[in-house]
């Protein structure tokens, strides 16, 4: 079902019928522009898109899960932040056969999984699906990881095994996800790691980033902002996936982050009862240096091609 009868007035009172509604003295979908309360301080703006053919393949995977994985995405960067989030804009933009009521399903379960409310956002008719999300975020009073951080002699850690994502894609495409339902779920529904972020925080973190693109790729986005060197020793691969899987894949939406001090980051992370960091490797005072065990370490992943 598209935006059916009534046009884009009864698509987005259907939208807003099937999210819950604003507290005493915000207004959300329905007006000019959202009205929320912000935060005192520490706040956090994140935009992306999920662009079908792109980001997805709708042959591969619902509508639905194109929504949770647009939520997902903007999430983790404010996870990436030390942040969690506060509220979402959610735009769309596609042809008028799209599945509204599925697209938006997957969106509401995601904003209700992350706690962060639909406020209000945009409809288009277009020739291809795109679901462009914004969202606000706060630091709640601490700071906020930079990617820019990082420091020589800090070891690097990475919040749980990679590759599953790129491994569930392999098997969607061979027609058998079946095989290893646990990894076509890593593909389908990412999951932002918005409690980990704040732990690593805690735990001193000088630098973090979101293993959105892939490991090799997203640390060296760290080791250039910071001005450090890379040296890995470890690389945790999912079951099921590859090496190659979990330094390029990308999709992961697992973070990565440098501390001084490792012993902390673990009773960190034990504290807040999460599954504990990975110590990966550590920060070296050779900008230019990229090593994995020995060999270079090259900055595989994904990259948008302009």
């Amino acid at each position: 079902m598209g935006i059916g009868p009534g046009g884009e007035r009864a698509a987005i009172e259907r939208i807003r019928s099937r999210l819950p509604g604003p507290p005493a003295g915000e207004t959300w979908i329905g007006d000019d522009a959202a009205v929320v309360a912000s935060p005192s301080e520490g706040l956090l703006l994140a935009a992306d898109l999920v662009v079908a053919g792109v980001h997805v393949d709708l042959d591969l995977v619902g509508v639905d899960d194109m929504g949770w994985k647009a939520m997902s995405a903007n999430v983790s960067d404010l996870a990436a932040m030390a942040g969690r989030p506060l509220q979402a804009l959610v735009s769309v933009a596609g042809p008028a056969s799209t599945d509204l009521d599925a697209l938006f399903g997957g969106v509401a379960e995601a904003a209700e999984h992350y706690r962060c409310p639909v406020v209000g956002g945009d409809l288009s008719n277009a020739g291809t699906l795109v679901v462009a999300v914004a969202v606000t975020g706060t630091t709640e009073g601490g700071r906020a990881v930079l990617r820019s951080g990082a420091r020589p002699g800090d070891s690097l850690f990475v919040t749980g095994p990679l590759g599953a994502s790129a491994a569930g894609l392999d098997l969607l495409r061979s027609g058998r996800a079946g095989d290893a339902p646990p990894l076509a779920a890593a593909h389908r529904r990412p999951e932002a790691r918005v409690a980990e972020g704040q732990a690593a925080r805690a735990a001193g973190a000088t630098a973090m980033i979101d293993l959105s693109d892939g490991l090799a790729i997203d640390l060296d986005r760290v080791a250039v902002a910071s001005g450090v060197g890379v040296a890995l020793t470890a690389v945790p691969v999912a079951e099921g996936a590859t090496a190659e899987q979990a330094l390029g894949g990308g999709e992961d939406y697992e973070l990565a982050f440098s501390a001084p001090d490792p012993d902390a980051a673990v009773a960190a992370f034990k504290a807040a009862g999460l599954r504990l960091p990975v110590r990966v490797g550590s920060c070296t005072g050779d900008r230019e240096e990229r090593r994995l065990d020995g060999g270079r370490l090259e900055a595989t992943g994904w990259e948008h091609d302009w």
